[in-house]
This record gives structure tokens, sequence and C-alpha cells, in this order.
């Protein structure tokens, strides 16, 4: 298989993709491309979570897409581990524009312990590596092979296989925008709590912020409650980490 073919599969992929009226359609597609032409199968697509601390909005069919190819039973296992412990990796992609496999991301991560779980669970199904492709700070695709991703696997196949799930990615946000729109009224922050954050992010203290903001301290104290409530976080820098993580705030 050579990049050049691939590219064209996935020019045909993307032609005829807005004819794909189903989620399962849109990964079924991509994954008859992927897993001809290098291998790889498509394991899912799913929105992020708006908050780490809630994991209500997580939801097969709804805001998950599980593709048929993946192992029986894995997602079941992986969604009770993910409400007990985050999972690092994703986290780790929601905060990155570049595609990321499970090697580079455990490399990175260099995860201990219970932070393990992903890819020890991962294996127990039989996913020896993977490729994250995070797609605006809103979608992850996800793709997975039984073989570790070896130094064949060259920068232009990862950029080819971001390609086609970017391309799956906007099918899906059109396909569910109207519920993209219900899930994304819980979190938006106005204005006056998009300021106090970023305020806070350049080192702001709240009297500084008060005054340059010509409003009381008592009113930024209840602009930054509602915000970490919003983002599901208890205290003033966790919620300027997740504003900036989420693309909130420059």
């Amino acid at each position: 298989m050579s990049d050049p073919e691939f590219g064209l599969e996935l020019l045909t992929y993307a032609a005829e993709i807005d004819e794909l009226d189903t989620a399962h359609d849109v990964l079924d597609r991509l994954h008859a491309v992927t897993s001809q032409r290098c291998g790889l199968n498509v394991l899912l697509a799913a929105l992020f979570p708006f908050s780490w601390a809630d994991w209500s909005s997580v939801e097969e069919g709804k805001t998950v897409f599980l593709h048929e190819s993946a192992p029986k039973g894995w997602w079941e296992h992986h969604l009770e581990l993910m409400r007990a412990y985050q999972h690092p990796g994703v986290m780790m992609a929601q905060s990155s524009l570049t595609a990321t496999t499970w090697t580079e991301s455990r490399r990175v991560l260099d995860p201990v312990g219970v932070d393990r779980w992903p890819y020890d669970l991962a294996l127990k199904y039989g996913m020896r590596d993977g490729l994250l492709c995070p797609i605006s700070g809103r979608w992850i695709v996800v793709y997975w092979s039984r073989r570790a991703l070896s130094n064949t696997f060259t920068p232009q196949l990862k950029v080819l296989l971001f390609t086609g799930a970017y391309f799956a990615a906007v099918r899906l946000q059109r396909l569910t925008g109207p519920m993209m729109g219900r899930l994304s009224e819980q979190m938006r922050l106005t204005p006056r709590e998009l300021a106090v954050l970023r305020l806070f992010s350049i080192g702001k203290r709240i009297k500084e912020t008060a005054e340059f903001l010509q409003l009381g301290e008592e009113t930024i104290r209840t602009h930054l409650k509602n915000a970490e409530a919003k983002l599901g976080v208890h205290d003033r820098a966790h919620a300027v980490a997740q504003a900036l993580r989420l693309h909130l705030i420059p």
C-alpha cells in the first residue's frame, strides 16, 4: 500500500460522506478504507466530555459511537474504569492538536500504577496499539491494531489517518448538531466569567480583577463560582486549567 493510493481512497470517502446518514455508516466506511489499506481498525468516535468531573454526557449512540470492530465487552469495562479514574491518554488528546499513537502517549505520560489502566485494558482485549485523533477540541476518533505500530507507520500515513478521522468527525458533527447545542448549553460561560478566568490566567488576583473590570470583589467571586460549577471543578487553578484545556480562553 502506498500513501498516494490511500490518499485517493480517502478523497473518495470525503466525496461520498455527505450521503452517509448514520454514525454507523460514517465509521464503517472509514473502517473499510483503513483496515484494507493499512490494517488499522476504527474503534470509536466520541465527543470530549465538557467536564472531566462529570461523565453524564458520555452515552453510547449519542456522544460515543462505537464501531463494530471494537472487541466485545471492552467499552463497558472501559466506561466503568473511566468513571472511577481519569483517562490520561484522552486528557492529553483533548489538549493536543496532533494525532498520537498509544505507544507515543504512554511514552510521554509514563503512566504508573492505576494510571496504566487504559493501556492494560486494551491489551486484555487484544488491542496492542492504536491512534488517537483529536479533532477541533470537540471530537476524538480512535483507531486500533492488534500489532504494535512500528517504524513503518510513517508521519505521512499518520497525517492521512488523521484526515480520514477529520472527515468522519465533521460529518458526525452535522448528524448530531441539535444534540450538540443542548450539551453546550450546560457549560457555556458568559463573557464576564471568561474575562475573570482570563485575568486569573495571567496572574491577577481578585482585587486586581475587580478593579480592571470595574466590578465589586464579591461579583468577581460569584463569576468565579459560576464558572467553576459549569466546568465541574472546585477551585480557581483548576478552573483556569480547564478553560485553557477546552480552548475557552487564549
